[in-house]
């Protein structure tokens, strides 16, 4: 989830399915994914610069299995108008993003694909049952036979619960990840995960304690995002005394079972700005996250001497706003384990 930290902070007081080829079928040469980098990306780079991102607040950035299609938020800054944007790849180009049909009227936010592309998981404040909310549950929608998205459903319990949670992501094996300020201390969101077996979802498990947090510890992790065979989570978390000010992005590896303690990744990835909501791109090959590093978190070294200049650098893309970056996924192992 990737709620301004306002939101969050006040919040938290008061998933086209894979094209398989069969094995008789000639070899044939694929075109890369449209998000593919040549060469290596060792240092972020902005994503769909003037299109995905752009002055507004863009975050997220979750890709159908093909990479011809990403769907993302995009919100008005410091309020709680957010909408799940489309963008698909036509004629050499990302197109200009749509909102998704169920989109648009609430606050929704951090759409994240299953890894078959067939279901979409994300955060709201929609009624449920006709009842307004005041505060954030998982919801999904299953692409329907024809490629078009069904109706949205909120997830049961104990995936929601009379708290708030936020964004969640899914294993290949079913497993959700999912973020909850349940059973946490005033202010604090910890990370959770929910099996499903034989229909039903398992009681969470506290992941926060689970890679070496404590049960009063303060910190927000807000961000969850898992590989797709669970070796490893990203997390976006506030507040951790090893972070850089504002929301950084952190990894936790997956040993057989037990979970590392959470690391904080050094720069390029975090900085003194905002720096959240991971995702992998559907091969695994790069990381997507987002930041607000730019103008506003500059060091000002000169005075604007014109109305123009200043206006221009509010207007552009780094003007302090989320936008969406990519790296090399391989940066992360780089970090070790």
């Amino acid at each position: 989830m990737s709620l301004r930290a306002s939101s969050v902070l006040a919040l938290t007081m008061g998933l086209a399915a894979t094209t398989g080829v069969p094995r008789h079928a000639p070899a044939t040469r694929f075109a890369p994914p449209h998000y593919t980098v040549r060469g290596p990306l060792r240092e972020p780079r902005i994503f769909g610069d003037g299109v995905i991102s752009t002055s507004a607040d863009e975050f997220g950035g979750s890709f159908t299995p093909d990479g011809k299609t990403i769907y993302f938020s995009r919100s008005a800054p410091h309020s709680y108008v957010y909408a799940i944007f489309e963008s698909r790849w036509l004629d050499g180009r990302w197109a200009t993003p749509v909102i998704v049909p169920f989109s648009g009227q609430y606050t929704d936010s951090d759409p994240i694909l299953s890894p078959d592309g067939n279901t979409m998981y994300w955060s709201s404040d929609r009624p449920v049952k006709g009842k307004v909310k005041h505060d954030y549950d998982i919801w999904m929608v299953r692409r329907q036979p024809n490629g078009t998205w069904g109706v949205p459903e909120r997830l049961p319990e104990p995936i929601n619960s009379e708290g708030s949670e936020f964004c969640a992501s899914a294993a290949r094996n079913g497993t959700i990840y999912f973020s909850s300020t349940r059973d946490a201390p005033p202010g604090a969101i910890r990370a959770y995960r929910s099996r499903k077996i034989g229909g039903t979802w398992s009681a969470p498990e506290n992941l926060s304690t689970a890679m070496g947090g404590k049960p009063d510890d303060p910190y927000l992790d807000l961000d969850i995002m898992v590989d797709p065979d669970e070796r490893f989570v990203l997390i976006g978390s506030l507040g951790r005394p090893d972070g850089f000010g504002h929301f950084d992005v952190y990894v936790s590896w997956n040993h057989d079972g037990v979970w590392s303690p959470l690391k904080h990744l050094p720069a390029p990835f975090n900085t003194p700005a905002r720096d959240y909501s991971p995702h992998l791109s559907p091969d695994g090959k790069y990381v997507f996250f987002s930041s607000e590093r730019g103008f506003s978190a500059a060091t000002v070294t000169s005075r604007f001497t014109s109305y123009r200049d200043l206006i221009t650098r509010l207007r552009s893309t780094v003007n302090g706003s989320g936008n969406i970056y990519q790296i090399d996924a391989a940066v992360l192992d780089s970090l070790g384990k």
